[in-house]
């Protein structure tokens, strides 16, 4: 009886994986001082689980680092705190709260924190002298996301130019940087946020119970879906019911919007993101409203 030839070829999922992890042992073969921007997020909880895959059986060789703005959802603190005690890695968190009690920035009169992460963000990479940042960025997010290259070069302020970004022909990647440069590096740049989404059912990956439906004390605000919160409050006006919810980011309270949904399980939820016409960013970000270019401004100044 004839055998079948064995089928070799990887999935599209496989494939981005094996990227991804490409990636990430460049960056340690080749940098110093590693970091992995981590704020119990999907892409940041989906980046530490191809760390783990990458330098397996060892331990995850770099700390992970949050720059945590006071003004989060209390479910991703609590993860993000549990998921990096489970692997044993370094937490490092970056204040914003602290920065703005010791006068190190201004919080706008709007109350929103977003905007100041950028100088507490750089203050914290230059007091550690980390190299090389790993960000969860995908290129499907946002306008000024897909300028950018996996390799993001920065130079001695954090700061992007994206008219004068490095080559990366065949998968090379420049990592050459001079004392006080860096280099923002963004494995999952080649991923959808379906991806992501078929990879955690794939992997069987835990998140933070508010990616998912349930009921929350809501209200509309500028076209976006608020859930009633201690740094988030409806003005004059705005009334608010209990409305079932789910996120499809996660970040600043006072500025992340919900999604209606009754999207309660991993499948579910991808059902939903296949059938959608609007980037997460662009239905859930209150700080991309600003501007048609606030990203990319922030991006320049340092953002990652």
């Amino acid at each position: 009886m004839k055998r079948e030839a064995p089928d070799y070829q990887l999935s599209q999922l496989k494939i981005l994986e094996a990227e991804a992890i490409h990636i990430m042992r460049e960056v340690v073969a080749e940098f110093e001082r590693p970091v992995l921007l981590f704020s119990g997020g999907k892409d940041s909880i989906v980046m530490l689980r191809l760390a783990q895959k990458a330098f397996y059986p060892a331990r995850i060789p770099f700390p992970v680092m949050h720059v945590d703005t006071g003004h989060n959802f209390e479910e991703v603190l609590e993860f993000r705190d549990r998921r990096v005690a489970e692997l044993g890695v370094q937490l490092i968190v970056a204040s914003v709260e602290e920065a703005i009690a010791s006068g190190r920035v201004t919080q706008p009169k709007d109350g929103t924190r977003n905007r100041i992460q950028t100088p507490v963000l750089l203050e914290a990479l230059e007091k550690h002298a980390f190299t090389a940042i790993f960000g969860g960025a995908r290129r499907d997010e946002d306008k000024a996301r897909a300028k950018e290259r996996i390799f993001s070069f920065r130079d001695e302020f954090g700061q992007w130019d994206p008219k004068n970004q490095r080559p990366e022909l065949w998968n090379l990647f420049n990592g050459r940087i001079n004392s006080g440069e860096s280099i923002r590096v963004f494995p999952l740049s080649n991923w959808t946020e379906l991806d992501i989404w078929h990879y955690i059912r794939e992997e069987g990956i835990e998140l933070p119970s508010i990616y998912y439906a349930h009921d929350r004390e809501c209200f509309e605000s500028d076209g976006m879906l608020y859930a009633l919160h201690e740094h988030k409050q409806p003005r004059a006006g705005q009334p608010v019911s209990t409305v079932r919810v789910r996120y499809r980011t996660v970040g600043d309270a006072s500025l992340t919007a919900a999604v209606r949904s009754d999207a309660d399980t991993v499948d579910k939820v991808i059902d939903e993101v296949a059938t959608t016409r609007v980037t997460e960013r662009g239905a859930t970000r209150g700080d991309d409203k600003f501007s048609e270019a606030a990203m990319e401004d922030r991006k320049r100044e340092g953002y990652f």
